[in-house]
């Protein structure tokens, strides 16, 4: 548990340094996109490490089983709390206590804030399966901090 808040503090000075080089710019939707960008060459160099000794997986679903699992648990040092699929080619992976919110105050007010602290996370998730061979659109929700969703879209060939 040492270096879970290492990387907390490292997640947010990341954030913090997109959000203030851009400070002239309106328009924040480019900031989550660079912090997505971030975590999309991470996830993708996190999970060839974690693969390189595993046998290949049968199907989408047991690679989101490793996702949820080993790949949560590598990264978060926790396994996804719930993790559903409507079979055809949906998931929802929900973390009720989400590591990356958990130190923002619990209110309403800052649920706007939220996106940027899940723009790397998406980009993370859609990076490992990027190179599982799994092309996907990652997309994440926040009702109740520190509570979230991530809705992810699997994109057929």
């Amino acid at each position: 548990m040492a270096d879970e808040a290492p990387f907390q503090l490292l997640h947010s000075e990341v954030i913090q340094y997109i959000y203030k080089s851009a400070e002239g710019e309106t328009e924040s939707g480019r900031n989550v996109t660079k912090l997505e960008n971030i975590g999309f060459r991470v996830g993708q160099g996190l999970i060839e490490r974690l693969t390189k000794d595993t046998a290949r997986f049968k199907d989408e679903l047991d690679i989101m089983k490793f996702i949820c699992k080993d790949f949560w648990t590598c990264v978060f040092k926790k396994q996804i709390d719930n993790l559903r699929t409507n079979h055809q080619g949906i998931y929802v992976l929900q973390d009720n206590k989400f590591g990356l919110l958990s130190h923002l105050s619990v209110g309403k007010q800052y649920l706007e804030h939220a996106p940027k602290y899940l723009a790397f996370t998406c980009g993370l998730v859609r990076g490992a399966l990027s190179n599982l061979g799994v092309k996907s659109i990652v997309t994440s929700e926040v009702s109740v901090m520190p509570s979230c969703k991530f809705q992810v879209m699997i994109q057929k060939a």
